[in-house]
């Protein structure tokens, strides 16, 4: 599991609070069950107003992937891949069939199947860029759904803030507590904007980074087994897939 995503979040609540408590405010001050309850209520039933079904089932498949580590290595997958290639160089495509089993990535052991299974490369080049549209399609929404959670959560905490103003009016007879009505008021408002920009928003920009680093890995699949398939040299193989690397990628192969 990834800390990074909780870092973050505990991190920017503590500055916040820590501000609080450094201006002399409380903690206590802060806890307003009827604020959350508005905001947070209001915050979920719009976004899902606003979202398809699809949509939230990409969120909801997404969401794991948010706090796991990474698995994707390029520099680890072009070394496979060059090595298949150069297997199919050798002994042709049928001898991949004994070492799908070993492939890791669903993705390139789906096409290499489909080529030992016998059909054309255009055909399963074809079949790649469509699963990869799809993809890119269902779940490319997923960042967008906590888009719109953040920009409804800020307009609900205001909402909060008026009705905990209304109810400010109606106890205009007693002076002494306007003031602490009214700061209880502007807590809604607090909750709205800070569950947009500490957890709404960089989860939608978080998850859209996710899905982009994906279609870009099977892009490069797609690539590697075009050139599979056509049977050309690994070393073409390598060439074309370097860019796909990171930039700290091509500075350890230049090294070695």
């Amino acid at each position: 599991m990834d800390p990074i995503p909780f870092i973050a979040i505990i991190l920017g609540l503590a500055s916040i609070l820590g501000g609080n408590s450094l201006e002399g405010g409380t903690l206590e001050s802060l806890i307003q069950p009827t604020a959350a309850l508005i905001v947070m209520g209001g915050t979920v039933s719009a976004t899902w107003l606003a979202s398809t079904n699809s949509e939230l089932k990409a969120v909801w498949r997404l969401m794991p992937r948010v706090v796991k580590k990474e698995t994707f290595n390029a520099e680890k997958l072009l070394e496979q891949m060059v090595q298949i290639a150069g297997d199919a160089r050798k002994e042709g495509l049928l001898a991949l069939e004994s070492k799908l089993d070993g492939i890791e990535n669903p993705f390139l052991r789906r096409g290499l199947r489909l080529l030992v299974d016998g059909m054309s490369p255009e055909q399963v080049v074809k079949l790649l860029e469509l699963e990869l549209d799809v993809y890119e399609h269902e779940y490319g929404r997923a960042g967008k759904v906590w888009e719109t959670a953040g920009g409804f959560a800020p307009t609900i905490g205001i909402i909060g803030a008026v009705l905990g103003l209304i109810h400010v009016m109606h106890n205009l007879s007693e002076p002494s507590k306007l003031g602490t009505g009214i700061a209880i008021a502007f807590v809604a408002t607090v909750y709205g904007v800070g569950i947009a920009n500490l957890i709404a928003l960089p989860l939608g920009s978080r998850m859209k980074k996710i899905v982009s680093e994906d279609i870009a890995g099977r892009q490069m699949i797609l690539t590697g087994i075009e050139i599979i398939a056509a049977g050309e040299n690994p070393r073409h193989l390598e060439e074309a897939l370097t860019p796909y690397l990171e930039p700290h990628g091509h500075k350890k192969k230049e090294a070695a």
